[in-house]
């Protein structure tokens, strides 16, 4: 009976799709969702070029999240007590404030910093350099507001996953001469790999939709002379000419359902290939208990 009611409930979602209505102002009726005009844009170079620079900006922030995040993750485990506390200031504030408000600050920091000077405090500077070049380079902004935003939240991922790691490790690595880099790199960060991946790709997911915020906040970004924008601002450039709103906003999300797709397929084996000792192992351990499990049960 249940799968009866949703078979029902999807004909009716599946036959809205395709059904026409009556819109306010116009006569007759009109295709509801206008499929012609999404089929129309869906491979449109302007949507074509914002999937390239929305994958270019998710992979460039990634890159610098993930590396901010091991090196603040070290520090929040250091010895060091300026290390750690630095490291938790650091994702205090970036998990504290919005992203939004993040590429605001970036966006205006000429404004507020014209030239940066290094030197001595109240003293003569050895060096300074012009900020203007930067306030106009917005994706180099979106890079950095969004990598270091994201460091905040690798840094929590690679804690986890290194204290998941059992302490004999490191204790064992130190018996055989490693220092404590050497082991990090070669022995607990490895295995701390199958507890982050997980999370860091769904942060790679949500990374591809945060770059939505960049166009809004900073204006459209430009790679290699292409000047459309990610794919919230092609969107947003087709429908505010044509004002064929929900077809082209439906082309943007079939868009980020291919990339974040994509994402979910190369996670999945990602996770496969770091978790293959460890599913092996679990499934061994479940096959020896059930066959324990038949042979103590009387006949």
């Amino acid at each position: 009976m249940s799968w009866a009611i949703a078979a029902i409930v999807v004909a009716m979602f599946v036959h809205t799709l395709f059904s026409t209505t009556t819109r306010f102002g116009q006569n007759g009726t009109q295709p509801r969702f206008e499929w012609h005009l999404i089929f129309q844009y869906l491979f449109n170079r302007v949507f074509v070029f914002g999937a390239f620079i929305t994958i270019i900006l998710t992979a460039a922030a990634m890159i610098v999240g993930v590396a901010l995040g091991i090196g603040l993750a070290s520090m929040r485990l250091s010895k060091f007590g300026v290390f750690r506390v630095s490291a938790a200031l650091y994702v205090w504030f970036f998990r504290g404030t919005p992203v939004w408000t993040q590429l605001v600050f970036w966006g205006n920091l000429a404004y507020l910093y014209p030239t940066i000077s290094v030197g001595f405090p109240f003293m003569h500077s050895f060096e300074s350099w012009s900020m203007n070049s930067f306030e106009t380079n917005f994706f180099l902004v979106a890079i950095i507001a969004l990598g270091l935003n994201e460091g905040a939240y690798m840094a929590e991922i690679v804690r986890g996953g290194i204290l998941v790691v059992d302490h004999g490790q490191v204790e064992a690595a130190s018996s055989l001469g490693m220092g404590r880099a050497l082991a990090f790199r070669r022995i607990i960060l490895p295995q701390a790999m199958r507890s982050i991946i997980p999370p860091t790709g769904n942060e790679t997911i949500s990374m591809l939709k945060t770059t939505a915020l960049v166009a809004p906040v900073l204006g459209a970004v430009s790679i290699l002379g292409i000047k459309t924008g990610d794919l919230n601002e092609a969107a947003l450039n087709i429908y505010s000419s044509n004002y064929h709103t929900i077809p082209v906003l439906m082309v943007a999300a079939l868009w980020y359902l291919f990339l974040t797709s994509i994402l979910s397929v190369a996670q999945y084996f990602i996770e496969r290939h770091y978790g293959r000792g460890f599913v092996t192992t679990s499934h061994k351990r479940v096959r020896r208990s059930l066959r324990a499990t038949i042979q103590e049960v009387p006949r």
